[in-house]
């Protein structure tokens, strides 16, 4: 009997407050969705980093004919010169491994790394690609000696830490990240103001049955649970419309940059369940919280 007449309260509220529901779940939806994607991006880039840090190298990008950097003068480097470079290269200090890697490799890996992307690797051609030198080293971070050795020495065209290069990728993902979830908690807050003031109007339309329900002896909680529960109604649903919408963005956004991305560097469905289960759990309790605070606030029972 009281289960039903709390459900009965619960639609009249909704039903009587129909435009401001609406607002509520439309920007709880938005809200979860901002932060959902906020999370995924998050997800995304520290799988990258875990992926890409422990395999970044020195490059040491070597002379050809058609160099111009000055340090070449337009001449290429010889068999001897890269002979005695590798070993000048092995020696170095923090230096694990040292990779040659002629123009055909360097094409094998370019058509490896772009895989998702035909038109690029058609444009290319082998004689394209650079050779070079690839320098895994004992620490990642310890690459200073490296590039001071052998920055200007004879055939050596330029020599690049790519952690430098990722670093400044990942930088600029952190500050998406970071924007993201700064509008997502931006409309949250927004989404719980018009939770209080959906409550505290559908208290004052109602406040004679609350007046009476008083008067016969029924406990706070009992009086409160219906406008509670309209909040959590109007969070869960936004929350399933986030839920769509972190699907429609895993599908057309995530999986459209995941073809620019090795394999092993990508977010999968189950970090988007976790996110999707992690919003709605979020979503439900501001709602809940915000019905409760505002009840507490605005209601004499």
């Amino acid at each position: 009997m009281r289960a039903n007449f709390i459900f009965s309260e619960v639609w009249i509220g909704l039903r009587r407050n129909l435009t401001m529901t609406i607002a509520v779940i439309i920007t709880v939806a938005v809200g979860m969705a901002m932060l959902g994607v906020g999370l995924m991006i998050n997800a995304q880039v520290t799988m990258m980093k875990d992926f890409w840090y422990d395999k970044v190298e020195v490059s040491v990008f070597l002379c050809t004919k058609s160099s111009d950097r000055p340090s070449c003068n337009g001449k290429g480097i010889t068999d001897t010169q890269t002979q005695t470079l590798q070993k000048q290269i092995e020696g170095i200090p923090g230096v694990e491994e040292v990779f040659f890697e002629d123009q055909a490799a360097a094409y094998k890996n370019f058509q490896d790394s772009y895989a998702g992307n035909k038109a690029l690797v058609d444009a290319a051609k082998v004689e394209d690609m650079p050779t070079s030198f690839r320098v895994k080293l004992v620490d990642p971070d310890n690459y200073a000696p490296v590039i001071q050795a052998l920055t200007g020495q004879p055939g050596v065209a330029q020599v690049i830490n790519q952690k430098d290069l990722i670093g400044q990728f990942f930088g600029m993902l952190d500050k998406l990240r970071s924007g993201a979830l700064a509008v997502a908690i931006i409309l949250v807050l927004a989404a719980a103001l018009l939770i209080g003031n959906t409550v505290r109007l559908s208290a004052f339309n109602r406040r004679r049955e609350t007046g009476i329900m008083r008067l016969v002896g029924a406990s706070n909680l009992y009086i409160q649970l219906p406008f509670v529960m309209e909040g959590m109604i109007a969070g869960l649903i936004g929350g399933v419309f986030a839920a769509v919408m972190l699907i429609v963005a895993k599908v057309f956004l995530f999986e459209e940059i995941a073809k620019y991305l090795a394999l092993g560097a990508q977010i999968g469905w189950d970090d988007v369940a976790s996110v999707i289960t992690l919003t709605m759990v979020i979503g439900v309790l501001i709602c809940v919280l915000a019905s409760f605070v505002t009840l507490r606030r605005y209601l004499r029972v």
